[in-house]
């Protein structure tokens, strides 16, 4: 049997042996998958930023937290758009080595969090099946439901930032149907493919302060002032 690729965003390059499955993944690990259309413009800019974010909260990414992204109609292999380059560069983020794919079922098994662009990606993944509902949030949902939880109910990071990103899922999926978002749109990131660069900032400002409070929920630290 062929190991399955093991996911972007796995920090401190090759693991230890120790420390692996037979397939190749960490045995305690934890994996955000993001999900938008094409996988070239709002899902990459997510998935480094959050890479990017993590890394500046806790010195390194690690082999634990793994953040890799997918489109429902992913253009596979292709780079992603000059316009979100330019974005996560202003942001201090690193966008070389990326390249498109189209979303498959073993993406969605081995997610512990799926965060999607929009409602209708929500659904998709939800509609393949794999017990996805329960891990499966647009981004901008899961951030409202983050900012309700009590920080000091999560576990601390000494137990680990699997431990602790794992009840933190458990938790926003527990308050979802008692925190509802004020109106359809608000959970939504739109699709900046094919608008200037001025409208790509703008969904990257979107990105980056719906991801600011789920870091700092993720990590226990908060964003430097």
């Amino acid at each position: 049997m062929t190991a399955p690729e093991t996911g972007r965003g796995i920090g401190g390059g090759e693991r230890p042996a120790e420390v692996t499955t037979t397939f190749g993944f960490p045995r305690d690990s934890f994996r955000i998958l993001h999900v938008s259309t094409g996988n070239v413009c709002r899902s990459p800019i997510t998935e480094r930023l959050t890479r990017h974010l993590v890394t500046e909260r806790l010195g390194v990414l690690g082999g634990a937290l793994i953040v890799e992204s997918a489109g429902t109609w992913g253009h596979e292999g292709a780079p992603m758009e000059s316009h979100a380059e330019t974005v996560l560069a202003e942001f201090g983020a690193d966008a070389s080595g990326f390249t498109g794919r189209e979303l498959l079922d073993e993406h969605v098994i081995r997610a512990d969090l799926v965060l999607t662009a929009t409602r209708d990606h929500r659904a998709q993944v939800i509609s393949m099946g794999h017990s996805a509902g329960l891990r499966t949030f647009t981004l901008k949902e899961f951030t409202r439901l983050v900012n309700a939880i009590d920080p000091a109910t999560l576990p601390p990071l000494e137990d680990g930032v699997v431990t602790r990103a794992r009840a933190l899922v458990r938790a926003a999926a527990a308050l979802r149907g008692w925190l509802l978002a004020p109106t359809a749109e608000a959970d939504e990131v739109y699709d900046p493919y094919g608008a200037p660069l001025t409208f790509f900032r703008s969904i990257g400002d979107e990105i980056h302060q719906a991801l600011d409070p789920v870091v700092t929920a993720l990590t226990g630290v908060a964003a430097r002032a």
